[in-house]
């Protein structure tokens, strides 16, 4: 949700890239060994000289490969989570009573609501993660093109980070506030 690993953007990128790469490269030599490209002979030996590996070879490189291929999958995938992971928080008062849950993702639906109504607040999205006992809310606003950064950080210092505390009956806790800006074409700008 929030960009707090900058080097992420990198990381997705150079994965992006090697993966094109990669596909250009498989796609290259299937064409020139079915002939489709006589830019090599699909006949020619890599090495002159030598001789063909046993059978047991290519299977492990295939299944290697297959491997490879799968846990680079896996690593692109994980780049796409770019929210912290949230929780349920258990309010236990009186154990012999019963006990409270409450998903994180829903207590901030009505902080996120209030936001959005304010003037120049074009969108707005919050994560709140952690325990109860260590709470950090992520915050990513995206404002109108005649939004107020500096009103908006004050509507919430004064205004809505006061009533969600009073909400959650919580102290103050970490809040990390991004502020996007909503161009005309619909993207966001950075």
């Amino acid at each position: 949700m929030t960009d707090f690993n900058r080097p992420a953007r990198l990381n997705r990128t150079v994965l992006a890239l090697l993966g094109l790469l990669l596909l250009a490269a498989g796609g290259f030599t299937m064409a020139t060994h079915f002939g489709r490209l006589r830019v090599l002979d699909p006949a020619a030996t890599l090495v002159p000289g030598t001789a063909a590996p046993p059978t047991w070879v290519w299977y492990v490189t295939a299944a290697v490969a297959v491997l490879l291929g799968l846990l680079a999958l896996r690593w692109i995938l994980a780049q796409l989570t770019r929210r912290p992971p949230t929780r349920t928080w258990r309010f236990d008062t009186d154990p012999d009573r019963g006990r409270t849950e409450l998903a994180a993702d829903t207590a901030v639906v009505p902080f996120t609501e209030e936001l959005r109504a304010h003037p120049g607040v074009h969108q707005a999205r919050a994560t709140l993660a952690g325990t109860r006992e260590a709470p950090r809310l992520a915050l990513v606003v995206t404002l109108a093109h005649d939004g107020d950064p500096q009103e908006i950080r004050e509507h919430l210092a004064t205004e809505a980070l006061p009533r969600l505390h009073q909400a959650l009956d919580l102290e103050a806790f970490p809040v990390s506030v991004e502020f996007r800006f909503a161009a005309t074409t619909g993207r966001s700008l950075r």
